[in-house]
């Protein structure tokens, strides 16, 4: 009854619109004063959820794509891949996937991603005969891959909770980000073909090799971030940092970064990483309660109750992480459920990074979905448009998304495959 009450009242607080750490902290906060529990037990929970080494990146990661943000990178992708694509018809949408995937490299983020390429992209496409809402529909989807491919905060988090190999969810995490790309092509291919007043543009070699040489450091970042982890010569943490440099230097040699502008850079960092380890800290005291009514023991037995199979508890797995992702933050969720679902697909035999990467995936969805749908509100608000406009544009981009995640749950091996070639 008492745990009843408490996901109520998470409810009503969630459907009312309060932000999710605090949708969290009060009920967790009631919950202990109503069963006469210490409030400095609440302290600590709290604090030392994020006293943890690997939680250390966040805010080096955050730091990194906001640079590169700040230092126009996004603008160089969409320039180079326009010159390459530019005469492919619904060459457009191709770009703007092609840039968020390598955008993505360097962001981690998905709201900096869709942030970033808006701006640029729906105005070029609405000037060259695309609908505003293929528009909409592609770069809100196109920027899902971001906290999927690596590096990715999610899975950061993700692999502090799990006592996994960050490199390892790194690896495991980079075919199905180019799965997820590769799908969305064929939606755009497909429905390119519904506009006829699309226009294409032309194409040169000197502005390949103009634009192609603008890029060429830029790519040096995800080179030395993945290089350096996959080669075992940083820690994530570490790996970070020196991206975080690179992207510094870079932006000061472009002259798009200046002194002026650090401040500014460094509040947004702190604001953005504050929000994530409250998400961390609040949820880690309702993940107490949770504990202390015994809820992961009673979901480990209905679970088991139901299937004794991996395959089905994935399946399981990820209806449950696209109800989740529909109403609260991914940050949260993975806080919230990696402590109750990794023993029960440890006692299955479930690789814990395949688990992970499903996870991941499927919360990955829930951005484009209302109430909480962060990417919508993102794009609702640069190009000014309703919130129900921009749902409506991406649906027929989650197919691929979703098709993503069933090939994970029935060929693991397209997450494993990778990890294991490297021997991670």
């Amino acid at each position: 009854m008492t745990v009843a009450l408490l996901l109520i009242g998470i409810l009503v607080l969630l459907l009312l619109r309060v932000p999710v750490a605090f949708s969290f902290l009060g009920p967790g906060l009631a919950y202990l004063v109503l069963t006469d529990q210490s409030v400095g037990l609440a302290m600590r929970l709290v604090t030392n959820s994020t006293a943890s080494f690997p939680l250390l990146a966040v805010p080096l990661f955050v730091l990194l794509g906001v640079l590169a943000n700040r230092a126009g990178i996004a603008d160089r992708l969409f320039d180079f891949a326009l010159a390459v694509m530019g005469r492919v018809r619904g060459g457009l949408g191709y770009v703007s996937v092609g840039v968020s995937l390598g955008f993505s490299w360097m962001s981690g983020s998905a709201v900096a991603d869709a942030a970033a390429l808006s701006k640029v992209e729906i105005p070029a496409m609405q000037r060259n005969g695309y609908t505003t809402r293929f528009g909409l529909g592609v770069v809100g989807s196109s920027a899902l891959i971001a906290p999927v491919m690596p590096p990715s905060i999610p899975a950061v988090i993700y692999a502090g909770l799990a006592a996994v190999s960050t490199g390892a969810l790194f690896a495991a995490s980079v075919v199905p980000a180019l799965l997820m790309a590769a799908g969305l092509c064929v939606v755009v291919f497909v429905l390119v073909r519904r506009q006829p007043d699309i226009v294409q543009t032309g194409f040169s070699w000197a502005e390949v090799r103009r634009t192609g040489l603008r890029v060429l450091a830029p790519v040096g970042a995800p080179v030395l971030i993945l290089g350096g982890i996959l080669g075992g010569w940083f820690t994530p943490t570490e790996a970070a940092a020196v991206g975080a440099l690179y992207m510094l230097l870079l932006g000061f040699a472009y002259r798009s970064l200046d002194l002026r502008v650090l401040p500014s850079i460094f509040v947004e960092t702190v604001l953005t990483t504050a929000a994530i380890m409250l998400i961390v800290s609040s949820a880690a005291l309702l993940g107490f309660v949770l504990a202390r009514e015994r809820v992961p023991q009673l979901l480990s037995e209905l679970v088991l109750g139901i299937t004794d199979d991996g395959t089905v508890f994935l399946i399981l797995v990820a209806l449950l992480m696209l109800v989740l992702g529909t109403v609260i933050d991914a940050t949260a969720v993975l806080v919230l459920i990696v402590p109750i679902l990794m023993p029960i697909g440890l006692r299955l035999d479930v690789d814990p990074v395949v688990l992970g990467v499903l996870m991941i995936v499927s919360l990955m969805i829930g951005l484009l979905t209302p109430p909480v749908g962060t990417v919508l509100y993102v794009l609702s608000s640069t190009m000014k448009v309703p919130v129900g406009e921009v749902f409506k544009a991406s649906v027929p981009f989650t197919i691929p998304l979703l098709a993503v995640c069933v090939l994970i749950i029935f060929v693991p091996g397209v997450v494993t495959w990778l990890p294991t070639r490297l021997g991670l």
